[in-house]
């Protein structure tokens, strides 16, 4: 992490998303904002909030709902020179559109010979916990990890959020910049300690592909992202005053994934819960133990635990919808099994 080691302040992880879009449109005039609801209404979970007033209606604009149409022309843009940041509000509305999103905006260029550069960012809001039903709550960063072409980053707290950011529009490749509507910060959504926090004043880069070390621990490792990085951390401070020394490790990147990190938290304590908001079966859970294994085996002294979403629609009504998600209920019961054996 680089930053100009100015004093910190606390903000929300939505303001300090904000700031950074901000400080990067004063930076650089072709950086531009486009999407449903990014300019008078500030975003639905306020991540253009004020960027209207500011910088104009040439430069921040709310679009039709046509996922397929702003999209394309955000990518048109990149290609011809552009810096566009272009929101797709709910990630689960990623059907309507990912004809430009994989076939166009991850392949254009690799298609090109390497000549054609797509400087996107394309921001999106995931997650459940809210009882928005089917078609608002999922994550599917897996899937977009899984597609060549496209970089993804996930932060789960505001500084992260501010400086993947910075990254992310400064980077010549298209990226998925996905922010969980529980780490946002917002006053009418759960309340969540950790969604405000210190951000450093002035520039400020997190670079892609970097884990962070949340806790350092010895007994087990929970490798985690987004809002089940809090929820780890509640877990691990709970457990602690039963004796057991949690390790957490938050990727904070699926696109490069730090396979190293992974590799050196489990070779630590040799005991690992992987927690993830996202489908189990062919997710993010299964591509890291494959990459333990690939390594070395011989790191693991007990079986992996996962605790992911079931392989199941998310449910609206909110027991059920608990029942699915990675709860810190869950994450505890797996990090006892991991540490009993």
């Amino acid at each position: 992490m680089s930053s100009n080691a100015a004093p910190t302040r606390r903000l929300n992880t939505a303001k300090a998303m904000v700031e950074a879009i901000a400080r990067e449109m004063e930076r650089d005039e072709d950086v531009c904002v486009m999407g449903e609801d990014v300019g008078a209404y500030g975003g639905i979970f306020s991540s253009t909030t004020g960027l209207l007033e500011r910088f104009g209606p040439q430069r921040v604009m709310d679009t039709p709902i046509s996922e397929t149409g702003f999209i394309g022309a955000a990518i048109g843009a990149a290609t011809e020179g552009m810096r566009p940041i272009v929101e797709l509000m709910f990630v689960d509305f990623f059907g309507v559109c990912m004809d430009q999103i994989y076939n166009h905006m991850a392949k254009i260029h690799y298609e090109s010979g390497g000549n054609v550069k797509v400087p996107l960012v394309l921001t999106t809001a995931v997650g459940g916990g809210y009882s928005d039903g089917a078609q608002h709550s999922q994550c599917l960063w897996g899937t977009f990890a899984h597609l060549p072409g496209l970089k993804v980053v996930v932060p789960s707290n505001p500084a992260d959020a501010a400086g993947l950011m910075t990254a992310a529009i400064r980077d010549d490749n298209p990226v998925v910049f996905m922010f969980h509507k529980g780490v946002q910060g917002l006053p009418w959504m759960a309340k969540n300690r950790r969604s405000i926090g210190p951000v450093p004043e002035g520039e400020h880069v997190v670079p892609i592909g970097k884990a962070a070390v949340a806790r350092e621990g010895r007994d087990v490792s929970i490798v985690t992202l987004s809002l089940s990085v809090h929820h780890a951390l509640d877990v691990a401070e709970e457990l602690a005053a039963e004796g057991v020394d949690v390790e957490v490790l938050d990727l904070r990147s699926l696109v490069p994934l730090d396979t190293e990190a992974i590799l050196a938290t489990v070779a630590k304590t040799g005991r690992l819960v992987i927690v993830d908001e996202d489908y189990q079966s062919f997710g993010l859970s299964g591509e890291i133990a494959a990459r333990i294994v690939e390594h070395d085996p011989g790191l693991l002294t007990v079986p992996i635990q996962r605790v992911a979403n079931p392989d199941v629609p998310i449910p609206y009504a909110r027991a059920l919808e608990y029942a699915a998600l990675p709860t810190p209920a869950r994450i505890k019961a797996a990090v006892l099994k991991a540490v009993a054996r």
